[in-house]
């Protein structure tokens, strides 16, 4: 049986047909022959030719730019060759089509090519997971955040952490092994155990700032509340540039949660309309003033609207909210408390609430660097990490033998978020994630 990952593997590496360039991208040990067969001839690496792409009967498929990558030196780590070519269907299905029915040559799985990058140490799990956000990415922050991520932030900041892990145990195994040698320091105590309690601090101000990375990857809940007819709906409609929700005058049309995703002012955010909070005797009404209270107590921030001054004081008090006034085209002479004055038919106030809501949800992001954990994997890695290197520094009174093993596996836990330590089971979650001629 022949080893699949010794093929040579091809896919359409840029957007949806047609377009007016497709990239076809091909990597694995085959790409001369491949490169040969088609174009006639091996390019010289790195450097753009105008080639005649034609298939095994010398027939005209398509001409376009050829670029060879030889590896090691290329995104995988192997050979590589794109063809940049017209985007016609017709014209990247041939090629394709071609390219696949060469000896060894087939179509790339979902996340193969940069499966092939981890596995041949172009980059680490943080770092694939990073391109995968980039990809994905739809706001300003969510951008900033994979790209330092993909570019190694994480990588960095964990071998740093490790290496002084690494630095601690040697010492520490020194002075188990030497303790009569008179080159070897005495006592290891002092700095040893120093810097693992500020390491240790420093993994616990890291991982504090894990809902955070999350937050900004997966959106912030934004939740708009007040009383029936006060124009929530209709927020919720400006907010989303369409027609998300049913608006009318008549009081306690929404009976239900009605959520979207938006970008607001460069963060990712789920903005919620719920029902109109208000005494009510009707029972579906009342279903959705409960499912209402509970959408406030999981908010990160609460958009509380009011068109006469009264304001819905449902929201959790460390929840923070923004007290907006609607409707103020009509309601010029009622003057009343208020963080910001809108209204949705004219369009005034909105941009200030905009810039109102980017400025809470940027103190609610309050973070050192970019460099932040964006997954439940590395929120559960790290906290292995960080238990295992707080016995080790916590219990003085334990044998140095079995504090030394805790330095140890605090070092496996860190090696498991950068796939360095035994992580073939969740490699193909992750790269499956990832869009095929990626």
């Amino acid at each position: 049986m022949t080893d699949p990952t010794t093929d040579t593997i091809v896919a359409l590496a840029s957007g949806a047909l047609p377009a007016g360039v497709a990239v076809l991208r091909v990597s694995g040990p085959h790409v001369r022959f491949v490169l040969e067969t088609m174009c006639g001839g091996v390019p010289e690496p790195r450097i753009a030719h105008l080639r005649s792409i034609r298939n095994r009967n010398g027939e005209l498929l398509d001409k376009g730019i050829v670029l060879h990558f030889q590896g090691p030196k290329s995104f995988t780590g192997e050979d590589c060759a794109e063809f940049q070519v017209h985007g016609g269907r017709a014209i990247v299905s041939a090629i394709l089509a071609e390219l696949a029915s060469l000896p060894r040559v087939r179509l790339a799985e979902p996340g193969e090519f940069t499966r092939r990058a981890f596995e041949n140490g172009r980059m680490d799990l943080t770092e694939a997971e990073g391109l995968a956000d980039l990809i994905a990415a739809q706001t300003e922050m969510q951008r900033r955040l994979a790209v330092t991520q993909s570019e190694g932030g994480l990588t960095r900041l964990y071998a740093g952490w490790a290496r002084r892990l690494l630095h601690a145990r040697a010492l520490v195994e020194a002075d188990l092994d030497f303790a009569d040698e008179d080159d070897v320091p005495g006592s290891v105590a002092d700095r040893v155990w120093s810097d693992m309690a500020e390491l240790r601090v420093e993994m616990e101000r890291h991982l504090a700032e894990a809902s955070i990375g999350e937050r900004i990857r997966d959106g912030f809940k934004v939740v708009i509340v007040g009383p029936p007819n006060v124009g929530k709906s209709s927020l919720l409609n400006a907010l989303a540039a369409r027609d998300v929700a049913i608006v009318s005058s008549e009081a306690g049309t929404t009976r239900d949660l009605i959520s979207v995703d938006v970008d607001l002012g460069g963060y990712a955010a789920t903005i919620t309309d719920t029902a109109g909070i208000r005494e009510t005797d009707h029972g579906v009404e009342q279903e959705g003033i409960a499912r209402a209270r509970r959408a406030l107590a999981t908010a990160d921030l609460v958009l509380n609207l009011s068109d006469c001054g009264v304001y819905v004081t449902d929201a959790p008090a460390a929840v923070p909210e923004i007290r907006v006034r609607t409707k103020s085209d009509l309601n010029t002479g009622v003057p009343f408390l208020s963080d910001v004055a809108i209204s949705v038919a004219t369009g005034d106030g909105v941009d200030a609430l905009i810039e109102l809501c980017r400025s809470r949800l940027s103190s609610l992001a309050n973070f050192s660097s970019f460099a932040l954990p964006t997954r439940l994997r590395h929120r559960q890695h790290l906290r292995q990490a960080l238990e295992c290197l707080t016995f080790a520094v916590s219990e003085s009174h334990m044998p140095i033998e079995l504090r030394s093993e805790e330095l140890r596996l605090a070092s496996d836990a860190l090696g498991r978020i950068t796939g360095r330590v035994d992580v073939e089971d969740v490699l193909d979650v992750i790269f499956s994630s990832f869009c095929i001629g990626k």
